[in-house]
């Protein structure tokens, strides 16, 4: 994994912009902490900073092809799961290759496949390549949206990168926000719109997109979408199929020359991944899965039972690793610390976050890069089979169905911040445009047509708050986190099977659940969903509401403007770990909300943010 930026002008030479491109790659260096490099032209500078995972001398970036008079030229942040698959098919086509990276494997398919390479590959990755050839520069997105990219176009210029902080490093690009960035903030936040980057000038490039930069200009269009048709395979075979594809998917993420291990909780999807993987370990390796869970300091004492979280995950963590004899390690976080990396989790994800839902997240994988470069994790299972309470239970109000209270967080709001975003129509508009893009199959029953709306607001909303999190919080401790079920292969395949068989047995993701039959005993096999651990210590909210009293009473508070500081306050006076402010999600109550306008804060503080 990697980071990538560059600079992109075929109408004016652009060469004295090298020192602007090397200040937007060193502002990766977390993301790639192995090697930096760079490779410029009159129209083009492109820098990449590295962390080796396969072939530590092959895949040096940038990478140049020549071919001819013509060069290729690519910087590319990701993984392919099919590298040898593409490999063996361009060889047959007469190509020849000087290493066993996936970065050649992929610039070679351009240089075969032109735009339609990004058919061919099974992966992760955001990647350009400049193409003396056809006069144009390449930038695409992996199908999912796993790794991230976002770009900026300023006059004829094209500046892209992985993440927003290095695009607020090139001197053109502004921290500016309009109102439009202070309702994605205020009143979507932390889920974003597809595409808007929050910053006035910076956009993001969608999942399953690519952007041409030539002669016609600058072009943007999907390479990838949902399809939606009847699906025609009974039970047995669509369980056959689903169990064929996890295993598959699993198996070619294991790909590593670095120390590799699996996140896990003692729930279906990481466990299911740990069994798989730990199989393949012993049976081709003689060696045991290194396993890694997380949990709080005290959670043991102050852990109190919910609908949401049932029950705390270190009993089945022991069951798992005890059945399938991995090399466990449990790492334990305290209140001071996840505090205190609040507000680094802003730094790491450039926007506020998921609170410490994110926070917990970065200090874990600081812990896990101490002990291995690539993760494996359960992640997004749940938006693809279906395991959120939302795909079970009637929704409370026609919006987006972690957000059903936007009242609560309206209440905090200053009435200028009301009159300027008018966050009611500005959800609802956004809800609709979502709605707006579903792929409709006109022999659906209503129930049916119902469900593939979830099912699309999951995929395109929900999710990509979670994999931003994931590669954010992971990438700034130069930790690669892989999510097989992210295999955009699942994701088509399940797409189209009607919900009686995802919901087997009436139980959230019981298609799945059937599926895995026999890698792990029945009890974790059909254990009731608990999402990503929290902190139950009550010190925690002792801290949150110190720290947000003093920034009520800072006059040099960048928020204050925003907020409605008597219903702040007494938000934070009033909170307890029983204080129900449901207003993001199953995690994010009145503690979160309190962290979450903490962050807010920081972020309009720490990035300069001007209000235009």
């Amino acid at each position: 994994m990697c980071g990538i930026a560059g600079w992109i002008d075929f109408l004016k030479k652009i060469s004295d912009g090298r020192d602007a491109v090397k200040a937007m790659t060193q502002a990766l260096s977390r993301r790639g902490p192995d090697a930096e490099d760079f490779w410029f032209s009159e129209h083009a500078l492109l820098g990449h900073r590295r962390l080796v995972v396969v072939d530590p001398e092959g895949g040096k970036q940038p990478m140049v092809l020549k071919n001819g008079e013509d060069t290729y030229v690519i910087v590319y942040n990701g993984e392919l799961y099919n590298t040898e698959d593409v490999r063996q098919e361009l060889r047959q086509r007469g190509h020849t290759f000087l290493s066993w990276s996936d970065t050649e494997v992929l610039l070679h398919a351009y240089v075969e496949w032109g735009e339609a390479c990004t058919e061919k590959l099974n992966g992760i990755f955001a990647f350009g390549i400049w193409d003396t050839k056809n006069s144009r520069f390449f930038l695409a997105r992996d199908r999912i949206g796993v790794k991230p990219l976002f770009y900026a176009v300023k006059g004829t210029s094209l500046i892209f990168a992985s993440e927003i902080k290095s695009l607020l490093k090139h001197p053109e690009i502004t921290s500016a926000i309009d109102s439009r960035g202070l309702s994605e903030i205020f009143a979507l936040g932390p889920a974003r719109t597809p595409g808007n980057g929050v910053f006035k000038d910076i956009s993001e490039l969608r999942p399953g997109c690519s952007l041409v930069l030539g002669d016609n200009g600058l072009k943007v269009k999907p390479y990838w979408s949902l399809q939606s048709r009847p699906h025609e395979d009974d039970f047995n075979t669509t369980v056959m199929n689903v169990r064929d594809l996890v295993l598959d998917a699993v198996k070619r993420q294991l790909v590593s020359d670095v120390p590799l291990c699996v996140l896990l909780s003692g729930g279906l999807d990481s466990s299911a991944i740990a069994a798989i993987a730990s199989g393949v370990y012993m049976s081709e390796r003689n060696e045991r899965l290194r396993t890694f869970s997380i949990d709080y300091i005290d959670n043991d004492k102050n852990f109190r039972a919910s609908a949401f979280q049932p029950n705390t995950d270190a009993p089945w963590v022991k069951i798992v690793t005890d059945y399938l004899g991995t090399k466990h390690e449990n790492c334990l976080i305290d209140t001071p610390e996840l505090t205190e990396a609040l507000f680094l989790s802003v730094l790491a994800r450039d926007l506020p976050g998921m609170a410490d839902v994110d926070s917990s997240l970065l200090l874990f994988s600081r812990w896990v890069k101490e002990r291995a470069t690539v993760g494996i994790s359960g992640e997004c299972a749940d938006e693809v089979f279906g395991g959120y309470p939302w795909f079970y239970k009637k929704a409370e109000a026609q919006t987006f169905p972690w957000s059903q209270h936007l009242d609560a967080r309206i209440k905090m709001f200053s009435p200028a911040l009301i009159d300027l975003i008018q966050p009611r129509a500005y959800v609802a508009a956004r809800y609709e445009e979502a709605l707006s893009e579903v792929p409709r199959y006109d022999k659906d029953s209503p129930e049916e047509n119902k469900m593939r709306e979830l099912f699309y607001l999951n995929l395109t909303r929900w999710m990509p708050t979670l994999l931003d999190r994931k590669d954010r919080m992971s990438m700034y401790s130069g930790l690669e986190l892989r999510v097989p079920f992210c295999d955009h292969r699942i994701v088509e395949y399940v797409w189209n099977i009607p919900w009686p068989m995802k919901y087997y047995n009436d139980r959230e993701k019981g298609l799945l659940r059937y599926a895995l039959t026999g890698l792990l005993p029945e009890p974790v096999l059909w254990r009731k969903k608990s999402p990503y651990p929290k902190t139950h210590n009550p010190n925690y909210i002792d801290a949150l509401r110190i720290l947000t009293l003093h920034m009520l009473d800072d006059k040099t508070s960048p928020i204050q403007p925003f907020i409605n500081k008597d219903q702040v306050r007494s938000l934070a006076i009033a909170t307890t770990r029983d204080t129900n402010i449901p207003w993001f999600g199953q995690l994010m109550n009145a503690p979160q909300l309190m962290a979450y306008l903490l962050q807010v804060e920081y972020w309009m503080r720490e990035y300069k943010v001007i209000i235009e």
